[in-house]
């Protein structure tokens, strides 16, 4: 896999950069790919039907994403070779959570508008990454200060919290249906 070039951020002065990134979904919806000039970059992938880790791959890294917390409602990212953690995700009731990294940089991961269709992820306010559910796009901060490395990994955690969120829903249904 290739990594996110430096023209993606770099290619307006402030704001977010046109959608140059897009995602899909593939193996009936186990897996997710991010590509950039019709080029994988990431992927995201559900080992097996049961299981509820996901595996992360791109340049910047090979990632372990597994629910942790209080009712599992949160995330715990790790690196799929040693298992060491990289970074914690604290749910918050409602839409969204912070995730800290072990070097104690902070993002605040949250979704907005009807069925969630664009999560945000911010640092101390600014943007510095977005994901579009319906046009199925990756938008990054002209002015973020991220390395690539931790962009990728953002983008990947984000559509994990996606797929996350559907998964409760979707269990949220059946459970309701049952009763």
């Amino acid at each position: 896999m290739i990594p996110l070039p430096k023209p993606v951020s770099s290619a307006v002065s402030g704001g977010f950069a046109q959608p140059q990134i897009t995602w899909s979904r593939v193996a009936y919806g186990r897996r997710c790919e991010v590509k950039q000039n019709q080029q994988v970059v990431g992927t995201l992938q559900k080992p097996s039907f049961w299981s509820t880790n996901y595996l992360a791959d791109s340049t910047g890294g090979h990632w372990l994403f597994r629910r942790a917390g209080f009712l599992c409602s949160g995330a715990e990212i790790l690196d799929a070779a040693t298992e060491q953690p990289i970074a914690q995700f604290k749910s918050d009731w409602g839409n969204g959570g912070t995730l800290t990294f072990s070097d104690g940089q902070t993002f605040l991961v949250k979704s907005s508008g009807w069925w969630r269709p664009v999560w945000m992820v911010t640092e101390s306010g600014r943007p510095v990454v977005q994901v579009r559910i319906r046009e199925m796009t990756v938008e990054l901060d002209a002015s973020a200060a991220a390395n690539d490395g931790r962009v990728s990994l953002l983008i990947l955690f984000t559509l994990y919290r996606m797929l996350q969120a559907e998964e409760d829903a979707a269990s949220a249904v059946l459970v309701a249906a049952i009763s």
